[in-house]
């Protein structure tokens, strides 16, 4: 990385100075902003068609169309946007007199800090662009929070991405990590954070959108990313504003029978109480950025065998940065106040009682505990097989220090801790970690642990190191 980051202010002049690139720019919310770096670069007039804001939300309304929600700072507003621009575009301008130009329609809709800075602000910035002419278009999509506390810095910062973004989709589209890394070129890592991206297009179709999620949370631009069952990236504050909340935190290498009875028992212990609404509910399958690194490193490709199973079987997948539980929980309160679920097995419960976990705190554990359940939440305890007798570990088992005895016995006798007693015991014996190891070294059997079908998309796609010439070398025992 020996480049030289360049400023606004040249990213613009070399858009600029390229007579092929030609499009229009449509900014609501935070001043004109990010066309104002081109116009005052030089050589405008051969980049900008169009520049325009519809302040007014009739005006807007009569150009892009009604919102259903009457709500201005949404992605459905930044789409029909692009794709009103973009299509003005093509219908104005004759192929003919503009053979050899690229289009391209930048949009963001944007609300900045308000006057009680009772909120910070948020964003949607986008562009559609060709990147050779007549090509279909393709489309980067982002979603911004602001951080900073003054409504003119945020602007300024918002005129820097949106020609950081122009200038990376042109110059650096073949390498999509590298364009998501120059979005922050000249702008303060505390000023924004950017906790959604897609990449979609001809030009984007070896790009995973899941990985680009990963991204953002490895690069530190965010310390939460989701994504659905389709693969694409799902803005958390949507997902998650006002629901009730079921997580689950595991490795999922791979997905196994145990941890989809965890989710199902969880799931109906959940939907038992008078605070939960069934039709209001997200449920997610979490897993931290440490679980994710080995030796250190990011095994991407181990990552997305995790991803693929888990979309594949229809599941919502929340990516963190959050080792402690408590900074999950806060993190999930954030956005609703509702009642929250985690499900976990007792291994992990015991972890929740260890000091050392909690020593960057000044209230050390209890300060933790505060945190967890001064919210409206549950943790249902999933039972484990010790490995001594076949008895079986429930919530009673966990050991900790006496002095912590008090705590945990208020919240268990207060029943926000609950274990789940309709467990399946003929799984307690199976482990992730023995199937991965049975599936790297072709063993056979490996098979039962799994829910169905998972283990037909492990051979189909040859996930975690599956070999079937391996397989067949082994002899059936």
């Amino acid at each position: 990385m020996g480049d030289m980051v360049l400023s606004a202010a040249q990213k613009a002049l070399r858009v600029n100075l390229n007579s092929n690139i030609y499009g229009s720019f449509a900014e609501i919310g935070a001043g004109q902003e990010t066309v104002r770096h081109f116009f005052r670069a030089g050589g405008a007039s051969g980049t900008i068609a169009k520049a325009m804001s519809a302040y007014d939300k009739d005006f807007s309304d009569a150009i892009y169309g009604i919102e259903t929600d009457g709500r201005y700072v949404t992605e459905s507003r930044l789409r029909k946007m692009l794709g009103h621009e973009y299509m003005l575009l093509e219908d104005r301008l004759s192929r003919d007199k503009h053979p050899t130009k690229t289009y391209f329609a930048f949009a963001n809709t944007v609300a900045t800090i308000n006057f009680a800075k009772t909120f910070k602000g948020h964003g949607w910035i986008g562009i559609r662009f060709q990147t050779e002419p007549g090509r279909a278009a393709n489309e980067v999509i982002i979603h911004v929070r602001l951080l900073e506390n003054d409504a003119k810095h945020q602007q300024e910062t918002i005129g820097t991405l949106g020609v950081n973004l122009i200038y990376g989709v042109h110059f650096m589209h073949a390498d999509p990590k590298a364009l998501l890394l120059s979005l922050y070129d000249g702008i303060d890592r505390s000023a924004i954070e950017i906790d959604l991206v897609n990449f979609v297009g001809p030009d984007f179709e070896h790009v995973d959108n899941r990985l680009m999620s990963l991204q953002l949370i490895k690069n530190g631009f965010t310390d939460a990313v989701i994504f659905g069952p389709e693969g694409k990236n799902l803005l958390p504050a949507e997902l998650l504003y006002k629901k009730n909340i079921l997580a689950m935190r595991g490795s999922f290498r791979p997905v196994t029978k145990v941890n989809m009875d965890m989710v199902k028992k969880g799931y109906q212990k959940f939907i038992e109480s008078k605070r939960v609404d069934k039709d209001k509910m997200v449920v997610l399958f979490e897993i931290t950025l440490n679980n994710l690194l080995t030796d250190g490193d990011l095994d991407e490709q181990d990552f997305l065998d995790r991803a693929e199973i888990l979309c594949s079987i229809g599941q919502t997948v929340l990516i963190s940065n959050y080792q402690e539980y408590y900074k999950l929980v806060d993190y999930f309160s954030g956005y609703t106040k509702k009642r929250m679920g985690l499900i976990m097995g007792i291994p992990s419960l015991q972890e929740i009682f260890e000091e050392k976990y909690y020593r960057d705190l000044n209230g050390g554990i209890l300060e933790a505990f505060g945190k967890i359940f001064s919210k409206d939440l549950v943790i249902y305890g999933y039972p484990f097989r010790k490995d001594d007798e076949n008895g079986v570990a429930t919530i009673k088992d966990v050991e900790m220090h006496p002095r912590f005895r008090p705590v945990f016995d208020y919240l268990f006798y207060n029943r926000r801790m609950r274990d789940i007693e309709d467990f399946d015991p003929t799984i307690l014996n199976v482990w992730s970690r023995e199937i991965l190891h049975k599936i790297r070294h072709g063993e056979n059997g490996w098979e039962e642990g799994l829910p169905t079908y998972v283990d037909t998309i492990i051979k189909e796609k040859g996930l975690f190191g599956y070999n079937p010439e391996l397989a067949e070398a082994k002899p059936s025992l």
